[in-house]
């Protein structure tokens, strides 16, 4: 496992919970500044760091360590169909996963219509 990876589902467990770094980075006593260095691995990621990060999460580190997303997606399809789930976190989860694919594919949407008027007024490079 390398820090590369680690880094990576430290960012991808926060986006999922919908954290910001700014939440982060409060609960970890630090600034923000420092938080993101942490995900963009400026910074050296030490156990005790780790072990905050785990605890914010309500999990482990070696959830951390061995986040894999294909199996997380997988999971979540798998619930999304099931009428007989008793788990109100996982309702919550694929909601809130549900909401992040829209407002995503707003954000997107957005970014395409305002590329094009760019391309009208400036022409392509």
């Amino acid at each position: 496992m390398t820090a590369y990876t680690i880094k990576n589902n430290i960012k991808i467990i926060r986006e999922l919970r919908n954290y910001t770094q700014d939440y982060m980075a409060e609960e970890m006593g630090i600034t923000q500044a420092g938080y993101s260095k942490i995900e963009k691995g400026k910074t050296d990621l030490s156990l005790g760091k780790l072990e905050k990060i785990a605890h914010i999460f309500d999990c482990n580190i070696q959830d951390i360590i061995s986040f894999d997303t294909k199996i997380y997606l997988k999971k979540v399809k798998d619930l999304k169909g099931k009428a007989e789930i008793n788990f109100d976190n996982n309702n919550v989860l694929i909601k809130l996963y549900e909401d992040k694919v829209i407002l995503l594919e707003l954000l997107l949407n957005k970014t395409d219509s305002e590329l094009k008027l760019y391309k009208n007024k400036f022409g392509t490079l």
